[in-house]
């Protein structure tokens, strides 16, 4: 049988390592905000023909704004993305283009002020915040029969953590390579893997409680690791199929909902990991008291 609360100190490593990568990134690269929340306009455009990238920009210096992104996609498009613009400067730029090359549509603009900006910030962190409460209160209350249930929905919301940080550490590394950003839809993509990481936890737990009725003659290290054996196929093949038809998606679909599918596929590998190495370790840690035994032999020391 595979010990695998044995080598919980790796696990937990491992998971340090990735973060702390992510936090540098974030420190040197900054973290890639999206324009739902650092306010801004998008502007999507598809001409005709081929046009040159530069031609474009030196029209948006030419009517006074020399700070623009542009981001080049299929079929002649372009993604450009440039500060606040008012109905004015909308229609400068319009024309701008227009005197490149015929537009095969209407130009799309997508504008987001300062206000909505911060607004949008604030409910991103408040729908994050209620949901981990949420999930801390309902476990808490399913796990009631046991002593100390607030450490199961603690330990819960610990991988839910995990899996936040490892998914920001993942948008940090690969961030300037894909030219990935944070956006609404990487927060809804969040929000979904919560949901599927606590649910793979709550199996885990639950396995563990019905194996603490059957037996006390065991310590709760090897109730746990038995546990964790015994639900260990049920989490890989619901991940693996998952993940299958998440990646098929984020190869196929297209740019859209690129960064939405990425957050998902990083989510769901995180999600199974914490669960089985992260949730439940730390669960043994507690009940066991190593912590507490930590502290008092650097305290000896």
């Amino acid at each position: 049988m595979i010990d695998f609360v044995g080598k919980k100190r790796y696990f937990f490593i491992l998971s340090v390592v990735i973060i702390l990568c992510g936090i540098i990134s974030l420190s040197v690269q900054g973290i890639p905000w999206g324009i739902d929340f650092t306010s801004g306009t998008v502007l999507t455009v598809e001409f005709a023909n081929p046009v040159d990238r530069d031609l474009i920009e030196n029209e948006f210096v030419k009517i006074g704004h020399d700070e623009v992104e542009i981001q080049e996609a299929d079929n002649n498009a372009f993604v450009i993305r440039t500060k606040v613009l008012d109905e004015t400067e909308e229609t400068q730029v319009e024309e701008a283009l227009k005197e490149l090359e015929e537009l095969t549509e209407d130009l799309g603009i997508h504008k987001v002020s300062d206000d909505i900006a911060r607004e949008k910030a604030r409910g991103a962190v408040m729908a994050v915040v209620v949901a981990a409460l949420g999930i801390l209160l309902y476990i808490s209350f399913a796990f009631r029969k046991l002593p100390k249930p607030f450490r199961y929905g603690t330990c819960a919301i610990i991988a839910l953590v995990h899996d936040v940080l490892i998914a920001l550490a993942v948008f940090a590394i690969l961030g300037s390579a894909l030219d990935l950003e944070i956006n609404l839809m990487f927060i809804t993509g969040l929000l979904i893997v919560i949901g599927y990481s606590v649910n793979d936890t709550i199996v885990v737990f639950d396995r563990i409680r019905e194996n603490l009725g059957k037996t006390s003659r065991v310590g709760f290290e090897t109730i746990v690791n038995n546990s964790l054996v015994e639900t260990l196929n049920r989490s890989l093949n619901t991940s693996l199929t998952t993940l299958l038809v998440l990646v098929a998606v984020y190869l196929f679909v297209g740019e859209a909902i690129e960064s939405f599918m990425l957050v998902l596929i990083v989510g769901v590998i995180s999600g199974t990991y914490s669960s089985i190495f992260i949730a439940s370790q730390a669960l043994v840690v507690w009940e066991t008291g190593a912590t507490k035994r930590l502290f008092k032999r650097n305290a000896s020391a």
